[in-house]
């Protein structure tokens, strides 16, 4: 189980990493914030490790660095027992009966 403290330097590292990936593409925080839409303070906030997810990735996408998102989270695939869940809860086929408000009109 991965503690609140846990959360917080897991957060804190890829804000380092941010910042040094900023740092190895010669851009300051002011520079960076502009190619993202979003304030220095938002910039130095993510390199704190502090940031919303849209700002992450914004930053991400700035630094060129789209390519590791997939590595960092992976798409998910739906295990073969959540598909049968999934399955037993979609209609199968049509149930054949119908009210009397279905009916088709005789010159049909």
């Amino acid at each position: 189980m991965i503690s609140n403290e846990s959360v917080a330097t897991l957060t804190e590292e890829l804000g380092e990493r941010l910042k040094q990936a900023r740092l190895n593409q010669d851009l300051t925080q002011a520079e960076l914030a502009k190619r993202v839409g979003v304030t220095r303070k938002m910039v130095l906030n993510a390199e704190k490790g502090k940031v919303q997810l849209e700002v992450f990735v914004g930053i991400m996408v700035a630094l060129n660095l789209t390519e590791q998102l997939e590595l960092f989270l992976p798409k998910q695939t739906i295990s073969p027992v959540e598909l049968a869940k999934l399955r037993g809860k979609q209609r199968q086929r049509a149930s054949g009966q119908h009210n009397a408000n279905d009916e088709v009109p005789a010159e049909w």
